[in-house]
């Protein structure tokens, strides 16, 4: 798609103009963004996957028996619904597109966005009055109106040092400011884009209430800064420290002065500042499966030729719910294919058809390699077969 084509789900913006003059910058809402939009489940069936396990599932009562804003973690017993009150309580359940097939199809209308920045879609449900109160994200998130209305109120851009609420387990704001002209009611298909750190309070309007967030990854300085310090610390050489070779006799052998710093200054920075290594590091943490259990290794090492006479017998192979699949070209030759938080050196044509959309069936075949880093892929999880082919 061209990234001059108007979009419905922006509004009619382009996806160059929303990336310009939106993203990152201000809320932006978008009445039919969906247009006729059917909800991929219904609050039973997600109810049931918060009854699962391994499935990361938030309950949240305004009014709880122990206190106000109590949270509790799933999995849930069935039990545990039927006790609710009528109103003012929450459902959230995380990365319902690894569950859901459909759910995971919408991730298919954000592809104007970099694929790696998607984290996941979470799924909340509630009565009327339910909320998880006034609140900041750290990260951009679609939130798209599933079934019933919620209401939306947003309190403009706040700071890390706003006051939240002690003594809970939710980050709610202390004080909430509503701006008059940003007090909505979101209807079914409706979808309101928030930057980082927006203020924002969603309350449902009715009985049926499913809202659907689509969150992205954003990596904060001080993650950043450890994981590639730990990722780059794991390949240096003993030999490489400190040194003063050439230095002044000092006036105060005590004294750290400041030519040492300044050694010392140039030793982390000369190491950090290493774009190569930074973009295999990047790769890697971009690609980090959110739950690496999901993640099932193969129970036998994967023979390459019976993956080949599997192929060109007509199977396909699929990509596991949640792996996550990027590249970055190494030359017009070769590239590096992020998976799972690995990085594989593979020919470039076959990193690019591993990190779309494209089938992962015979036509692979033809590119150099492709036996053996299919072979890995289905060995580490990242890659399976369907689930008939895998039943025979």
């Amino acid at each position: 798609m061209s990234p001059d084509t108007p979009l419905p789900m922006l509004g009619g913006l382009t996806a160059a103009e929303f990336l310009r003059d939106v993203w990152q910058q201000k809320p932006l809402l978008i009445r039919g963004a969906f247009p006729d939009f059917q909800c991929p489940l219904d609050p039973d069936e997600l109810a049931g996957l918060a009854c699962e396990e391994g499935v990361e599932a938030r309950l949240v009562e305004e009014h709880g028996t122990d206190g106000p804003w109590q949270v509790s973690h799933g999995p849930f017993d069935e039990a545990v619904f039927a006790e609710l009150p009528e109103r003012d309580w929450t459902l959230l359940v995380q990365a319902v597109d690894h569950y859901v097939p459909e759910v995971a199809e919408l991730l298919e209308a954000f592809t104007f966005l970099p694929r790696w920045r998607l984290d996941d879609i979470m799924i909340s449900y509630a009565p009327p009055g339910g909320s998880v109160g006034p609140h900041v994200d750290q990260y951009d998130v679609f939130l798209l109106q599933g079934r019933g209305q919620r209401r939306w109120q947003l309190g403009g851009k706040v700071g890390d040092d706003a006051p939240i609420l002690d003594g809970i387990d939710l980050r709610i704001l202390e004080h909430f400011g509503v701006s008059p002209e940003d007090d909505w009611v979101l209807e079914p298909g409706d979808m309101l884009y928030l930057p980082p750190a927006w203020a924002h309070h969603g309350i449902s309007q009715s009985d049926d209430c499913l809202t659907l967030s689509v969150g992205f990854r954003a990596p904060s300085a001080d993650e950043a800064i450890t994981s590639f310090a730990d990722y780059l610390g794991e390949q240096l050489p003993a030999s490489r420290r400190y040194a003063d070779a050439g230095m002044a006799p000092p006036e105060d052998p005590a004294e750290l002065d400041d030519a040492a710093v300044a050694r010392m200054r140039h030793l982390i920075l000369d190491t950090l500042d290493d774009p190569a290594q930074l973009a295999q590091w990047f790769g890697r943490v971009m690609t980090q499966p959110k739950y690496a259990d999901q993640l099932v290794p193969a129970e036998h090492p994967t023979d390459p030729g019976e993956l080949v006479a599997a192929l060109q017998e007509g199977e396909a192979l699929v990509r596991s719910p949640g792996s996550r699949f990027a590249w970055r070209a190494l030359d017009d030759d070769r590239a590096t294919l992020f998976v799972d938080g690995d990085g594989l050196n593979c020919a470039r044509p076959l990193a690019l058809a591993l990190a779309t959309d494209a089938p992962l069936d015979e036509s692979l075949l033809a590119l150099p390699g492709a036996d053996i880093l299919l072979a890995r892929l289905l060995d580490i999880g990242s890659l399976d077969w369907p689930e008939d082919f895998a039943e025979e």
